[in-house]
């Protein structure tokens, strides 16, 4: 099977049920001129990277109420911070964006950039990134599903993205060692550490509340870490320390 006419067909899939709100999986194999075994599987893989959602013989979209949802329940301070983060990025870069509350704030902000190739390791970001109206590449790390940072980990995704380079990582915390670097509840940091390596420039996004947080387990390094973006409650002390670790700090609106 060609891969590329496979990646096509499922592309126009998710246009159609965009356009329809639902379909069958009779009028899609007319349509393709291909066999209902071949759209079954279509259907299941756009499923699995949460692109639309089966139904008895056939397919319905997303619900708007799902994106709607999405973005709703992100704080407005997170939004801030996405909003500043997302002035960092050009038109045709090459992006990962991690899992995380924060990271998400900026997916409304890539409408407004052309060309970008977007990689996540997220199915509720991949599907947001899908909805998009400019349409940026969109991959997709595979892995291992960790139920705890509702994201893809482990060997898999590693080897995926070891494969690409990109521009720009934007990725979250939950909490920063202003001697050590960011710090994480998540035991599983690898994915991370990867993540960073096959990045040109690293850009942290948090809340300023959570510098200074007591947390064991070391994320990222500040040797690897480009830019932090917080909001302006980051103490100016706190500013001077992270400066000195030659990453550079910008301090986003807080809005509460």
């Amino acid at each position: 099977m060609n891969k590329r006419n496979t990646q096509q067909r499922r592309h126009s899939i998710i246009s159609i049920l965009n356009e329809q709100g639902e379909v069958s999986v009779d009028e899609l194999s007319t349509r393709f001129e291909t066999s209902e075994v071949t759209i079954r599987k279509d259907l299941a893989a756009l499923e699995k990277t949460g692109l639309l959602l089966r139904r008895y013989g056939g397919a319905v979209a997303i619900p708007d109420e799902v994106t709607q949802q999405f973005t709703a329940k992100i704080a407005p301070n997170k939004l801030s911070i996405a909003e500043t983060a997302a002035e960092l990025i050009n038109d045709h870069n090459r992006i990962i964006i991690d899992s995380g509350s924060t990271t998400s704030g900026l997916i409304q902000q890539l409408n407004s950039k052309r060309g970008l190739l977007v990689m996540t390791n997220s199915l509720q970001l991949a599907n947001a990134i899908h909805e998009l109206e400019n349409e940026p590449t969109l991959l997709m790390t595979g892995g291992t599903w960790d139920p705890h940072s509702e994201s893809f980990q482990g060997q898999v995704a590693e080897q995926v993205l070891r494969s690409y380079n990109f521009d720009q990582l934007f990725i979250g915390a939950d909490g920063i060692d202003l001697e050590r670097g960011t710090t994480t509840f998540n035991e599983l940091t690898g994915l991370s550490k990867v993540m960073a390596e096959v990045s040109r420039e690293v850009i942290v996004m948090l809340e300023s509340d959570k510098v200074g947080r007591r947390i064991p387990n070391l994320e990222l390094p500040w040797s690897k870490v480009s830019v932090l973006v917080t909001d302006d409650r980051l103490a100016a002390e706190a500013v001077e320390s992270i400066t000195n670790h030659g990453v550079r700090v910008i301090l986003a609106r807080h809005v509460s």
